[in-house]
């Protein structure tokens, strides 16, 4: 019997020492670009920057071709002190965060006469991405979260519309493309 748990041992022990660390792609334009024995090709739409409380963010739409299966993705890469981060927003994505704008827009104003210490309402995709906004002492500040983790990963925007025309933009880019 005693041979019987170290032998068990044994096996539990190699298999930890061998195994493998499968790393699963962490976002939608990861999992699209990450196929393996195809050929992946890239192509970049440049829109107008996204004009920010502090500098601008470029954006794009990347259209990727993987193997037969072509992707949409919109790009906001903004440049901090250190890095650049970037969001890269699945199209089917990207027509969620459209109706969210709206639904954050309508309550907003709501949220703003109710005059919190503080409060937040944001949206979040699969992906991580966010767009939402605070209230605090009585102002209200819209913002966008580019990548789900790190620092200096929050961008500020002054007015919604500046939102809704960057994001309706890059939906009718798409559109474009996909004829």
């Amino acid at each position: 019997m005693k041979n019987l748990f170290l032998l068990f041992g044994v096996i539990i022990l190699t298999s930890a020492i061998f195994a493998q660390d499968v790393k699963e792609a962490s976002t939608k334009i990861d999992a699209f670009a990450s196929k393996t024995g195809v050929i992946i090709k890239f192509v970049d739409y440049s829109l107008p920057n996204l004009n920010l409380t502090y500098g601008a963010a470029e954006t794009k739409v990347r259209k990727l071709v993987s193997g037969g299966d072509v992707g949409y993705f919109y790009v906001i890469s903004y440049k901090g002190k250190y890095d650049t981060k970037t969001a890269a927003i699945a199209y089917e994505d990207l027509i969620e965060v459209l109706k969210a704008i709206q639904t954050l827009k309508l309550n907003s104003e709501k949220d703003k006469a109710s005059n919190p210490d503080y409060l937040e309402n944001k949206f979040v995709t699969d992906d991580g991405f966010q767009l939402g906004y605070y209230v605090s002492e009585g102002k209200l500040k819209w913002y966008l979260v580019l990548e789900k983790y790190g620092s200096d990963n929050t961008v500020f925007i002054n007015e919604v519309s500046t939102i809704e025309d960057a994001f309706g933009g890059a939906k009718t880019k798409i559109e474009e493309l996909k004829k």
